[in-house]
């Protein structure tokens, strides 16, 4: 019961959404370049951080040679190179020559998405594979200095706390590029945080937690980004739309004084958005050019 009263305030909620249209006091212009410099922003600020940290990373790669610093590091190198990609997603939606793509490049974002995914996916694989060979080999890492550790210490840490504030910046965007960018951020918390434990656990306790730490965040790697694909892939296919969309847009269109009775509802993936049939029936008498209006 409580949950048939919950779905029945969201809906409420989605309809009142409908009535507030055309009432805002900023048009959607205005609204819609303020989002768009936020975008760009956020995006901006994550690239230049990505490249800063991963000199950093580098450095404490080379001090500590652990293999799940190492793959910590590694992950940073895709951070720019897929950061890169969205970027150049980005740019390439923003800038549509109508006549070569009269539709827009609504499928570039996703497209740019399940691509940044999948270069995350084979870092993964890739680390697994080194970590499960030197596992194999059962050749155990020098052991750090004290200076070493103080190193790697103050940069995993200052990283971590970095990539923990982008995250809590980025994630509240309706951008998915920008989302995505939230996800990478994230992903780099959990990493530089198993990183750094398996590397000090590994040099003062037993050595192969380090090739263990590596194998663990390979497997979540995979695991991450492979949902990533499939996720944003369901936007190139055409899937329908929910049917809590479908009927605030039904309600959107029987507002509409001339529309006598609503046939066919139908909404489906479009890139990012949706693409939306409706088929009405208007009134007998009413004058063709109108009803093209409409």
């Amino acid at each position: 019961e409580k949950e048939y009263y919950k779905t029945q305030f969201e809906t409420l909620k989605s309809f009142e959404e409908v009535d507030a249209i055309g009432h805002s006091e900023t048009s959607d212009d205005e609204y819609e370049d303020e989002e768009r410099i936020q975008h760009e922003r956020a995006m901006k600020i994550s690239n230049y951080a990505n490249i800063v940290l991963l000199a950093f990373k580098l450095y404490a790669t080379i001090k500590s040679g652990s293999i799940a610093i190492a793959a910590s590091t590694l992950d940073s190198l895709l951070d720019l190179m897929a950061g890169g990609i969205l970027w150049f997603t980005h740019l390439s939606m923003k800038n549509t020559n109508i006549y070569k793509y009269p539709i827009g490049k609504l499928r570039i974002q996703p497209v740019g998405i399940v691509i940044f995914a999948a270069v995350m996916a084979t870092l993964g694989f890739q680390v697994f594979i080194q970590a499960v060979e030197q596992l194999i080999a059962n050749e155990p890492t020098e052991k750090m200095s004290a200076d070493k550790l103080m190193w790697l210490y103050t940069i995993m840490l200052s990283a971590t706390f970095v990539k923990l504030a982008l995250w809590i910046y980025c994630k509240s965007s309706t951008n998915k590029i920008v989302r995505a960018y939230a996800k990478d951020h994230y992903f780099d918390v959990v990493t530089n945080v198993v990183g750094l434990l398996a590397a000090v656990l590994g040099d003062k306790f037993y050595w192969w937690l380090d090739p263990a730490g590596a194998i663990a965040l390979a497997i979540y790697t995979i695991t991450n980004w492979s949902g990533t694909v499939i996720e944003n892939a369901v936007s190139l296919v055409g899937q329908s739309a929910p049917p809590e969309f479908l009927q605030k847009l039904t309600y959107l269109v029987i507002r509409h004084p001339r529309v006598k009775r609503v046939d066919t509802v139908r909404a489906y993936t479009f890139g990012v958005l949706y693409f939306v049939e409706v088929d009405i029936e208007l009134p007998e008498d009413l004058p063709l050019k109108e009803a093209h209006t409409i």
